[in-house]
Parts: C-alpha cells; sequence; structure tokens
C-alpha cells in the first residue's frame, strides 16, 4: 500500500502568544494589498515588514500574485540581508501553499500563521498597509502597472529612508537598521514611559 504523505511539513505552527522582534531578521511580517488601475484593471501587493527595524522590505507589485511569486520575493530579499526566524502571515492561499511551505522547511524559516479572522495577530504589517493605502494609494491614479510599479516604488523609498518612527527613537527605518548594524546591539533605545511595542 502507498503510504500518504503528510500535507505539511514542519515549517508552519498557528498562532503562538504574541512575539516581538529583538533583532534584525528576527520577525518578519508579509501581507497582501489589493487596489486597481484607472481602467478597473486588479492590482495586487505583496508586502514584507521587519518587525525589528520597521524596514519595508519589499513592496511587489502584480496583477495577479501567486505562491511562487511570494518565494521568489523571499529568496531577492535573502539574497540580500540573510534569513529571517519567523515570518509572519494570514491563512491566505499564497502563504499556505505547498512551495512556501518547501521554501521555508528548507531554509529553517518558521511560519507563524494568524488565526482566522484576527489581523491583530500581524499587527505590524497592517498598519504599515494602512500608510501604504493612505498616503499612496489613495492619493494617486495608476495609469497602468509599470506607473503603479514606480509610484508605489518611490514611495517605499521615502518610507525607508525619510520617515522617522518614535519607535525607533525618531530614527528612519533605514538609519535605525544601519545604526543597529554597526553597533551590534538589538536594543531599541528606551525612554521612560516608552514602550518597544508602539505603532508605526
Amino acid at each position: 500500500m502507498r503510504l500518504k504523505r503528510p500535507r505539511r511539513s514542519k515549517a508552519a505552527k498557528l498562532r503562538q502568544p504574541k512575539q516581538l522582534a529583538h533583532a534584525i531578521n528576527e520577525v518578519w511580517s508579509m501581507d497582501f494589498v489589493a487596489d486597481e488601475i484607472y481602467d478597473g484593471r486588479k492590482l495586487r501587493m505583496l508586502t514584507v515588514v521587519d518587525g525589528f527595524t520597521r524596514e519595508c522590505l519589499a513592496i511587489d507589485v502584480g496583477q495577479s500574485l501567486k505562491g511562487d511569486d511570494v518565494v521568489n520575493t523571499l529568496m531577492r530579499i535573502t539574497g540580500e540581508r540573510g534569513f529571517p526566524k519567523t515570518i509572519k502571515t494570514d491563512n491566505g492561499s499564497e502563504f499556505i501553499s505547498k512551495v512556501m511551505d518547501k521554501w521555508a522547511y528548507e531554509h529553517g524559516v518558521e511560519l507563524d500563521l494568524s488565526r482566522p479572522g484576527k489581523p491583530t495577530d500581524n499587527a505590524k504589517v497592517e498598519s504599515f498597509n494602512g500608510r501604504l493605502r493612505q498616503e499612496c494609494l489613495n492619493a494617486h491614479w495608476f495609469m497602468s502597472l509599470a506607473d503603479a510599479q514606480g509610484k508605489i516604488g518611490a514611495w517605499r523609498t521615502e518610507y525607508n529612508e525619510s520617515r522617522p518612527h518614535s519607535a525607533l527613537d525618531w530614527l528612519t527605518p533605514a538609519e535605525f537598521a544601519r545604526r543597529s548594524a554597526l553597533q551590534g546591539t538589538s536594543a531599541i533605545p528606551q525612554k521612560p514611559g516608552f514602550s518597544s511595542s508602539a505603532r508605526y
């Protein structure tokens, strides 16, 4: 008799108690955002955020993004900065696909899946996506896919390089990442009454 192969490997787990990031590449979060071009054609954006530095690692824009596209994005990012320990996602089909699970398993990356109907389980990327929509998607008409990629890419650069965050001692995400790498420290500067879980 043929032995039935398990549907999933060990890469994914159900949501555990809230996990805070204390170092670069410790916890990433990713999600999809939907919008459209001026003529009604659909747009999908895959957003990836480092939970410690608040850097937006990618906003990949397409009209149809699948599990293979998610893996390609992650391979590009990890080729530049290494692999994360954990990636927080929802239970979307692209994130629980076999190709995604295989990639995570092979590279020792744990997939932390949020509970159905609980967007607060992935609050950092949800907060980031809200800013993306308010400041970029709602502020522009996109005339084509290339136009959307250009405008969204420019917004991502401005967000990383020119936007100070109170949670980062009023440094930009890029500045904070560079300083953390140079100092070799994972500690966010603390002030009286300051919480490291502060929102963007």
